[in-house]
């Protein structure tokens, strides 16, 4: 029986946490659309590694779920990498919604339910949402435990309500980050851990996205003003995430790893603070 790590959104931090991880596993990239993940699987394959490809709509339960079986034929899932979204700079508040919050949270579901005794997954969040304000204590539960067919529909999640992509955003990674919290406690029930990482500023394509978009000179100036002083690598992003899905990442679960260079400490009690 092989054992199986699947990564949804095989990008630079997906690809950089699968290289850690997948020494020895068959990997199952997954992407909307294909030829992402097979220009991804190619890199891989070159570098040793045992690959397959695949399609699928995270917005979408019925994608999510044929994605499951499509892993579980292959072997045990045992490691599940949950890289894929949208930025602010991409996407409507809608569609940021449905897809960063909604299909992370079908994510979680349909992978909680087949995950492997001793498995991990990591959920990369983002320090947006460590910006965004206090919710209430209602709101957090609502975020967490709302089945997730039922999220969208929460009163304050409504277009009159989220008017703005980057609000969206914000709060769907706080969600994530929510999320993975209660769902951890569903994971350990068969033995398996889950986590997020909230990155800062990395060096992808999407990032490179915003930085020549209309938050271009907001994201320069996090870079500058940050503690560390620069933006982050995919492969710093790996490591993290290869000491919360190996061994000795064994007591962690239902937390979220906060590697922004320091950005959100400035932006609470520094220069980034709002004036």
């Amino acid at each position: 029986m092989k054992n199986v790590v699947v990564v949804i959104g095989p990008g630079s931090i997906g690809q950089a946490i699968a290289r850690r991880i997948g020494s020895g596993k068959h990997i199952l990239l997954a992407d909307l659309r294909r030829e992402n993940a097979e220009a991804a699987a190619t890199v891989l394959r070159n570098a040793g590694f045992e690959v397959d490809t695949t399609t699928v709509d995270v917005s979408s339960r019925a994608s999510i779920h044929a994605l499951v079986e499509a892993a579980t034929a292959i072997g045990e899932v045992t490691g599940v990498i949950h890289a894929a979204g949208v930025s602010p700079s991409q996407a409507s508040p809608a569609a940021i919604l449905k897809v960063d919050l909604y299909g992370t949270a079908l994510v979680l579901e349909e992978f909680g339910n087949v995950i492997a005794h001793g498995g991990a997954g990591v959920v990369i969040a983002s320090q947006s949402g460590h910006r965004l304000g206090a919710l209430t204590t209602e709101q957090n539960a609502a975020l967490a435990t709302t089945p997730a067919d039922e999220l969208l529909s929460l009163d304050f999640l409504q277009p009159d309500q989220v008017k703005d992509p980057l609000h969206a955003y914000q709060l769907s990674k706080r969600g994530n980050s929510l999320r993975v919290m209660a769902e951890a406690v569903r994971w350990g029930k068969r033995g398996a851990r889950v986590n997020t990482i909230s990155p800062g500023i990395i060096i992808t394509p999407l990032a490179k996205d915003e930085l020549s978009g209309p938050r271009g000179e907001g994201y320069r100036q996090m870079i500058e003003l940050c503690p560390v002083g620069r933006a982050g690598t995919p492969d710093e992003v790996g490591n993290v995430g290869a000491l919360l899905m190996g061994p000795d990442g064994a007591f962690i679960t239902g937390s979220d790893v906060l590697m922004d260079g320091g950005v959100t400490a400035s932006y609470w009690f520094g220069e980034l603070a709002p004036k």
